[in-house]
């Protein structure tokens, strides 16, 4: 089975609002939530890709940024090497680029959300984290 290379931004605000996005129709897990991000592109790095599919997805431009965790996840019918980085500074709105619903969620409402399993360990860490 192919590994598929993810990098993905967990996006924080200076009001500790955490940025999620809503999985389009016909792609993998749709119409559950996520945080922006995508593949990794051939000559990338996990950090350019997070930075590329930030600015994409949501129009925002990370200026400080950190890796969380990186893991693999096997869905069964794919294999995913994860790559969560941690967003603390940006410039720019987010906005739904891709005609996707973007909404700012404090860390305690982030479990009230439906999110692909392979996110589970990374929002566990979020939640465990107190600041």
């Amino acid at each position: 089975m192919k590994k598929t290379n993810i990098s993905i931004a967990i996006v924080k605000n200076p009001q500790n609002l955490f940025l999620i996005c809503l999985r389009p129709e016909g792609v993998h897990q749709a119409g559950k939530w996520e945080f922006p991000g995508g593949k990794i592109e051939k000559n990338e790095t996990p950090e350019q890709a997070m930075r590329r599919e930030l600015a994409e997805e949501v129009g925002l431009t990370a200026t400080d940024y950190q890796l969380l965790e990186s893991n693999v996840f096997d869905y069964g019918d794919r294999l995913l090497s994860l790559h969560f980085y941690l967003v603390t500074q940006f410039l720019g709105e987010a906005l739904g680029k891709e005609g996707q619903a973007v909404k700012w969620v404090t860390r305690a409402q982030l479990t009230s959300y439906s999110f692909p399993d392979a996110n589970q360990s990374v929002i566990d860490k979020i939640q465990a984290h107190d600041d």
